[in-house]
């Protein structure tokens, strides 16, 4: 069992809200009561594919995800949700959200526009602190996504670090921190005793 005391008592004190579930299956199960009737977005998020989110929401929102749907436009369609839904890299333990992105979306999707973000963390993201935070997004993270996606990037080939490279295949293009929720939008941080994503 992960020790989520410190992580929960951090992210409260920055404006989240925190949620703790014991598995990936009850954090299903509470997103699906707290969304109904909504529009939402999710961002590339392993994590939400693995819950099967989804498949979960669509049956009473307009769900919106370019993992699931065609068309030049999903992503853009995704910035102007209710709701949005994502992961994180990683997160310190002191409340720092770590985000890293190629297109961009995702990060944005973080940033503006929703009336509430979600974010579906496994306790594999957690990091001690702020610099491991950053080090497991752009050191284990992103070559793990850019080797799944099969990316020409030094990382790829090597999964075992970020070579800040110039290759036209990089997927790791732009990084946020979140210090707390932006201005006029809500946040909230599921937590989840079990490893998901990368």
């Amino acid at each position: 069992m992960a020790d989520f005391s410190k992580v929960e008592k951090a992210l409260k004190e920055r404006g989240y809200t925190v949620k703790v579930f014991a598995t990936g299956a009850e954090a299903a199960a509470y997103l699906d009561g707290e969304i109904d009737g909504a529009t939402v977005g999710i961002g590339g998020c392993a994590t939400a594919q693995e819950l099967g989110l989804y498949e979960l929401l669509e049956k009473h929102n307009t769900v919106i995800w370019h993992w699931k749907q065609e068309g030049a436009d999903v992503r853009k369609k995704a910035m102007t949700t209710d709701f949005y839904i994502t992961s994180a890299n990683a997160l310190a333990e002191s409340g720092e959200i770590v985000n890293i992105d190629g297109v961009g979306n995702r990060l944005a999707g973080t940033l503006f526009g929703h009336r509430k973000v979600y974010f579906i963390i496994g306790r594999n993201k957690l990091t001690a602190d702020y610099e491991s935070a950053v080090h497991r997004a752009r050191n284990v993270a992103s070559p793990r996504r850019a080797q799944q996606l099969g990316a020409k990037t030094p990382c790829a080939e090597k999964a075992d670090r970020c070579y800040d490279c110039r290759a036209a295949g990089r997927i790791c293009r732009g990084m946020t921190t979140l210090w707390g929720p932006m201005m006029g939008s809500e946040a909230e941080v599921i937590l989840i005793d079990e490893e998901h994503g990368l």
